[in-house]
């Protein structure tokens, strides 16, 4: 990686910071943002905002008008050099008269990873990249998840009491956290491509599964997903009801009502249950990015037995439920301290009164060097 100064530092953040914007609309396309300048002055900036419109390049480049010529643009991901909805990046910085194109990191779709730089260098213009790249794919680890692993970036989101449980005995979980940590579980709901339970906690809970903010901030509502074998909750619940769109997964072998008026798949089974791994794939055929598990303690632990939590978002909260109480993830089975999993505090907040923690098992962080 080429040397960079503390203005391409400061710009790259910039860029970063602009990409982040759009965490709530863009999907399933990246978070992208682009800041042009003429040396450590701003000449124009943008971000992604939703698929189908302008990238974030044609946003900053219509800013800048004629003072992109000469200028760096730093963007947080390679520019595309291909035509979908919209025509490629690439080529518009070329028109721009962009003379140094520096980015965070290569973009794993197949149709770019390393075409767009290849464009750029070919027309002339100065191509760094792996500026910041480690934030780069920090914010956008659901798509590099997506591409990179075939699957979606999965988030397990669990309240806690201080001594370490979920719910009472009887299955009552309402309310651990404080409602402070009920607005900001709303914002993790809104940059998620799908929301994810199982019948078990439609049945006990029956909830909505949307995202409901305190602001008018625009949002895509992600789909609410329902584990669901025998397609026992299909034809009740709140979960049913709404704008956002609701899937239910299930065995092959369930005998649906006649009346569904809700989309199903099938998935095959891993045992006495659904194959988990095989559910994640179908999500990233729709293009889910992140998937947001909100369930009991025995869906959250079969996905952590299986090997595919990527990150818990844990609100504990300070109350304590007793020693009958249901644990965070059921089925482990650790027998001695050598089986001890061990997770890694991403940050910690004080949320209300409650601690937000985010945590990563071992190594849950999608490789940097898959990416290109």
């Amino acid at each position: 990686m080429q040397g960079h100064s503390d203005i391409d530092h400061l710009m790259m953040a910039r860029a970063l910071r602009l990409a982040e914007r759009g965490a709530w609309t863009t999907r399933p396309n990246p978070m992208v943002g682009c800041v042009l300048a003429q040396g450590d002055e701003v000449v124009g900036e943008g971000w992604h905002q939703r698929p189908g419109g302008p990238h974030a390049e044609v946003f900053a480049i219509e800013a800048a008008g004629e003072r992109a010529r000469g200028a760096t643009a730093y963007v947080s991901l390679e520019p595309c050099a291909h035509t979908g909805r919209t025509g490629p990046c690439a080529d518009a910085l070329v028109a721009a008269g962009v003379s140094r194109v520096v980015a965070a990191m290569r973009d794993p779709f197949p149709q770019v990873d390393g075409s767009g730089f290849e464009r750029l260098r070919q027309a002339g213009i100065e191509v760094e990249h792996g500026l910041m790249e480690a934030a780069a794919q920090e914010l956008n680890r659901g798509y590099v998840s997506r591409l990179v692993r075939g699957r979606p970036w999965l988030r397990v989101k669990l309240a806690m009491s201080l001594d370490g449980h979920t719910a009472l005995e009887s299955g009552e979980s309402k309310w651990i956290s404080g409602e402070a940590s009920r607005r900001d579980v709303m914002r993790w709901r809104a940059r998620s491509g799908a929301l994810l339970t199982g019948s078990g906690t439609v049945m006990a809970d029956d909830p909505q599964l949307t995202v409901r903010l305190d602001d008018d901030a625009e949002f895509a509502p992600p789909l609410r997903v329902v584990l669901d074998p025998g397609l026992a909750t299909i034809a009740r619940g709140r979960i049913r009801e709404g704008d956002a769109p609701t899937l239910y997964v299930h065995a092959a072998n369930a005998k649906p009502p006649r009346e569904l008026g809700s989309e199903r798949v099938a998935v095959p089974a891993a045992g006495n249950a659904l194959d988990l791994a095989a559910v994640l794939r179908v999500l990233a055929d729709r293009g889910i990015n992140e998937v947001q598990v909100e369930a009991g303690a025995t869906l959250a632990g079969a996905f952590m037995r299986a090997g595919l939590v990527d990150e818990v978002l844990l609100y504990v909260a300070p109350v304590l439920l007793g020693t009958q109480a249901r644990p965070l993830f059921a089925g482990l089975q650790i027998q001695d301290m050598a089986q001890r999993m061990a997770l890694r505090i991403v940050d910690n907040v004080s949320v209300g009164d409650d601690l937000r923690l985010r945590l990563v098992p071992g190594r849950a962080m999608v490789d940097a060097g898959a990416a290109g």
